[in-house]
């Protein structure tokens, strides 16, 4: 009978969680991309946060009365 060691579960262990990891990144980048082109958001305007941060600057939203009560 074969006995496994700790560095071939660990190995295992890496392979598996690093698969896992790039699935959740790819369903990231599609959920990102597939409700920008259905037009639920733009998040390229969301880009451009950090260089229009004064207090007379347009928001990126502008949240309506209703979305306040929800919230």
């Amino acid at each position: 009978m074969n006995s496994v060691d700790i560095a071939t579960f660990q190995a295992y262990g890496y392979f598996f969680f690093t698969a896992f990891l790039v699935a959740v990144l790819y369903g990231y980048i599609y959920h990102l991309y597939s409700s920008q082109k259905r037009g639920t958001r733009d998040y390229e305007k969301y880009g451009n946060i950090a260089l229009h941060d004064e207090i007379t600057d347009q928001p990126i939203e502008e949240i309506s009365k209703n979305d306040e009560i929800k919230k």
